[in-house]
């Protein structure tokens, strides 16, 4: 399916949530889905620490093997966030009077989501959790295999 679409959606059903140029972020993100990847869920929202900056929108596309978090730059260039679950640490949810974050904790940096509508903070959290836990899953079976096969 269509990131542009799947953000659209998203922007859509919860309209609060501050984003601008979808159509440009997604492009970039759509650009570094590789052939085997399966898109399991897109946001958009703001990457920075404080709600009063509104001028970062980022796409974030959640696939069945990472989670991508894709910019287009205003002028020229565009800037790429690619989390394994390797690299990811855990999630935390902050929601406050207007929006919330979703702060996503890696090995290298702490990556913060915000001014993103309340009522969508559960479903985000949701699909960001369960796809880190069944990815976990999937190479821990893989290296079984592996171990039994030695």
């Amino acid at each position: 399916m269509n990131i542009y679409k799947q953000a659209l959606d998203f922007k859509t059903k919860y309209p609060k949530t501050i984003a601008w140029r979808l159509k440009a972020h997604s492009k970039i993100a759509q650009m570094h889905i590789n052939p085997d990847e399966k898109v399991k869920y897109v946001f958009a929202c703001q990457k920075n620490h404080h709600s009063y900056e509104i001028f970062r929108t980022f796409i974030v596309v959640i696939t069945d093997k990472r989670i991508i978090v894709a910019q287009k730059r205003l002028i020229f260039g565009y800037l790429l966030i690619s989390v394994t679950s390797d690299m990811y640490n855990d999630l935390t949810v902050m929601m406050g009077i207007l929006w919330g974050k979703i702060c996503i904790d890696t090995v290298k940096e702490v990556i913060m989501l915000s001014n993103i509508q309340k009522e969508a903070l559960p479903e985000i959290e949701t699909a960001i959790s369960q796809t880190m836990m069944d990815i976990k899953v999937e190479c821990a079976k893989r290296n079984k295999s592996r171990e039994l096969k030695k």
